[in-house]
């Protein structure tokens, strides 16, 4: 596994995507590079307004997004823990987490990437079968 301190890789998964009509993926314009499509192994879920992710031991659950170079780290990882609510600021336990995980790219390689982890019981959400938050957004819109 990678030492924390140099993983300049963000995998996102839901409101941070470039096909996210909100506007929050303009948090990421700044201080980032999009280096292409990729997938995580586990599950994804509707909780409200925004996805959460929690990881999965079947091979088959996979969750797509999108994995951004930090061009500088330590700055945008204290804004987007800002907008995610978690970290040393925020009352425990926050809804998410930031933890390092590993990504597969769309040709195969696996890096190593930060990723937000849902911190709270999915039992009573409803799971997004496709894996792809963007499609639940489409869906819902047409």
């Amino acid at each position: 596994m990678i030492n924390p301190k140099f993983c300049v890789h963000l995998f996102v998964y839901g409101t941070l995507r470039r096909g996210y009509n909100k506007g929050k993926f303009r948090i990421l314009m700044k201080y980032t590079k999009y280096i292409g499509p990729a997938t995580y192994q586990g599950k994804l879920y509707n909780a409200g307004a925004y996805p959460g992710v929690v990881p999965s031991l079947s091979s088959s659950d996979l969750v797509q997004g999108e994995v951004y170079k930090l061009l500088m780290p330590r700055l945008t990882l204290q804004t987007l823990d800002r907008y995610e609510e978690c970290g040393a600021d925020f009352p425990e336990p926050a809804e998410y987490i930031r933890t390092l995980q590993p990504i597969r790219m769309k040709d195969g390689r696996i890096l190593s990437a930060w990723l937000y982890l849902y911190n709270r019981p999915v039992e009573k959400l409803h799971r997004l079968l496709s894996g792809d938050f963007l499609k639940r957004q489409m869906l819902k819109k047409t």
